[in-house]
């Protein structure tokens, strides 16, 4: 893991129970927040995918 940053985010109960919930025996928060941030990347990639698909004009080229 990188360095530490010494910062706090503010959150509501529900959102520290929530991710209380979601932490596996062992793991960290900054480990848990890590995996988060790459799904919810990878979410964001295929949704834009999915509209490119939906929307875009394709050529097709010819090899």
């Amino acid at each position: 893991m990188g360095k530490v940053a010494d910062k706090r985010i503010p959150v509501t109960r529900e959102v520290w129970e929530g991710l209380s919930d979601l932490k596996r025996p062992g793991e960290t928060f900054a480990n848990l927040l890590a995996e988060m941030i790459e799904h919810e990347k990878k979410r964001r990639l295929f949704l834009d995918m999915e509209k490119i698909e939906k929307e875009g004009n394709f050529v097709e080229l010819s090899l």
